[in-house]
């Protein structure tokens, strides 16, 4: 799986604010930029949480066989666009759109600096844009289709851990902990929602979980329509 370096014998040393790169991170630079920028910006539970959508993204697409992890540039993408997923939740993107439009700018920003195809940035950006749709990144592209999977076992979707193993999500969990991400993460997006209620339209997620913190002041759980 995917240690931290720190607890390994690992070939990768770089270091972000103090910490290892785990040893699963790719080691190309597109790769390595876009974990150094979410680690420099998510917050802990949240990034732990990206690690592991992007092992079980990973994991299902061996299984599968289809390129996204057979060629390095290919799986840099797929690693950025799995990284960085929720990178709209952090206050250097809480712009006018949806967390996950900005996430999806803010990805194809990073990627530009170093001269990706257009074509490839576009991917990204649609699976990072609908990873929260239901139905649609499924169907839209190989890559949207892993990311979502991934988000949903993370999750414990029932239809999406028919793509996984009881093992493989133990053992990725037991690296990476869970914490409180659901509390956290949905915390995140309904905040930005009641802020600036248009990041929040009423028929998404994001103002599905803004009406639920609203209709409960005060309940410091997991928000009731996570």
């Amino acid at each position: 799986m995917c240690p931290p370096a720190s607890s390994t014998s690992a070939s990768l040393s770089t270091e972000v604010k103090g910490a290892s790169v785990p040893d699963c991170v790719p080691s190309d630079p597109v790769s390595q930029a876009a974990y150094t920028y979410a680690a420099q910006h998510l917050q802990p539970t949240i990034l732990n949480h990206s690690i592991r959508v992007y092992l079980y993204a990973k994991a299902i697409n061996e299984r599968e066989g289809s390129s996204w992890t057979a060629e390095q540039g290919r799986l840099s993408l797929l690693f950025t666009a799995c990284i960085l997923h929720d990178i709209g939740t952090t206050s250097e993107h809480d712009g006018p759109q949806r967390f996950e439009v900005e996430g999806g700018d803010a990805a194809a920003a990073v990627l530009r600096k170093y001269d990706v195809p257009e074509e490839d940035v576009h991917e990204v950006w649609v699976a990072i844009a609908l990873h929260t749709s239901p139905g649609i990144a499924e169907r839209i592209s190989t890559l949207a289709r892993l990311v979502r999977l991934a988000v949903a076992i993370d999750f414990k979707r029932p239809a999406a851990m028919a793509f996984t193993f009881d093992a493989e999500v133990e053992e990725i969990e037991r690296q990476f902990s869970r914490t409180d991400i659901e509390r956290v993460l949905g915390d995140a997006v309904a905040d930005q929602g009641l802020r600036q209620p248009e990041k929040a339209p009423a028929a998404t997620w994001p103002g599905v979980l803004a009406r639920s913190a609203k209709e409960n002041p005060g309940w410091e759980g997991v928000n009731r329509a996570f």
